[in-house]
Formats: structure tokens, sequence, C-alpha cells
């Protein structure tokens, strides 16, 4: 018998066309019900249960009942970050859908890995921070430099709750559409949450893709650099 964490086990789940399909629309960070599921999944209700019951035992994804229903979110932010880098791993080696559909463009350029901004403008958005000194990259391990405290606190984030929780304050998560690193960890989430907040952006209907209003791209570009429009 062979020692160590069960690797296989995880790629069988996401072998599964529909079972990636269903993690990837998760992955916009809204719990989604098992009906709706399988509709992105293009399944039956009985085989999506079936598949989230699976998706569930391994740990991928956490059932959550309230009243008649249960919904069904990410296990956490770690699945997001895998799903986010094997579509990277998938667009470089050239494994597309046939049929990427019309909202490919949009998801491009701006979108939500789980509960933080990817596409063009995170990379923009992570790009700008490091390039001001206010996020410190050592060798792929990223952190808040003291002037990087400054900067969030005048954006009115919270900055001794972003070390609260479990999770990294900075993390570089890897965007399969620009094959560069935007920003995710607790941080990533707060300046997401601000974007929203603010009315900068707002996301698309049944899609992860968010749309920025001129006002709030403009806005953005102010905020974190003449990068973000390009």
């Amino acid at each position: 018998m062979r020692d160590g964490p069960d690797i296989a086990r995880v790629g069988a789940l996401l072998g599964d066309p529909a079972r990636t399909h269903m993690l990837t629309a998760l992955m916009g960070g809204v719990a989604l019900t098992a009906g709706e599921l399988a509709r992105e999944a293009g399944v039956t209700p009985q085989t999506a249960s079936w598949h989230l019951a699976q998706l569930a035992d391994g740990g991928l994804v956490q059932p959550r009942k309230q009243g008649r229903c249960v919904y069904y979110a990410l296990a956490g932010a770690e699945i997001a970050d895998l799903m986010e880098q094997l579509a990277g791993i998938a667009a470089a080696a050239g494994h597309r859908r046939t049929r990427p559909g019309p909202r490919d463009p949009a998801l491009r350029r701006a979108r939500v890995c789980y509960d933080h901004l990817a596409g063009e403008l995170g990379v923009a958005l992570l790009d700008d921070l490091l390039t001001r000194g206010a996020i410190e990259d050592r060798a792929g391990a990223l952190s808040l430099a003291p002037r990087g405290f400054r900067f969030v606190e005048e954006l009115g984030i919270d900055v001794a709750a972003l070390g609260a929780g479990r999770r990294p304050v900075c993390k570089a998560c890897l965007d399969w559409s620009q094959r560069r690193s935007h920003l995710g960890g607790a941080l990533g989430k707060a300046l997401l949450d601000r974007i929203l907040a603010e009315g900068w952006a707002r996301r698309m209907e049944g899609a992860r893709a968010l749309v920025f209003t001129p006002a709030g791209l403009a806005a953005f570009e102010r905020t974190f650099g003449p990068k973000a429009a390009a």
C-alpha cells in the first residue's frame, strides 16, 4: 500500500465532464441547487444529484440545507484555485470546448474566481499593487507591504480583519485566460467586495462575468493605475 494523499481519487472526480461543468459553475462563489447545476451540466436532476453526492463525498463541494432546498457550494477557495489552474493548463494545451459561446470575451475581461477578481482587470489590479509596492512578491509568495496597509485602509478595508481568518491575506492565483497571476486570498475578496459595493461593476446574470460601467471602469483605472484600461 502506498502512503500519501489519494490524488487519483480527486482526478477521477474531475475527469467527468458533468462534474467539471458543475464545479466551474460554482466558481462564481454563489451556491446553486441540484436543479440549477443539472442545467449547467446538461444532465437530468437525478444524474446531477448522483454526481453531487460523489463530489460532496470527495470533499470538493459542500451541501447546505435551507428550508426545503439544498444548495451546493465549493468546499473552499482552494477548489476554485485548482479549477482555475486546470483551466489554464487546458487552454495552453489547446483543449477548448467546441462552442465557447459569446460570453468568452467578457469572461476574459473580468470575471469572478470564487470570491475575487480575475481576467484582464484582475491581472491589472495585481500588477498595479506590485508596481506601487503595496504588495511584495518573494519568489511567488505575496505579502502586504507596509505601504500596502495604508493603501488598503484608504479604500475603506479593515486591515485587521484580513488576517483574522485562516486563509492567507494575499495569494497569487494563476489566471487561465491571461496565463499570469491575479490576486486571491482575503485581500482579493475584500477588493472585489469593494468594487461591487461601489457599483463599479455588476455580475452578469447567470454567468461568472463582471460588467463594469463606464464610470466604474474609470474609477477602477484611477484607483489601480493606467494598466487597468489597457
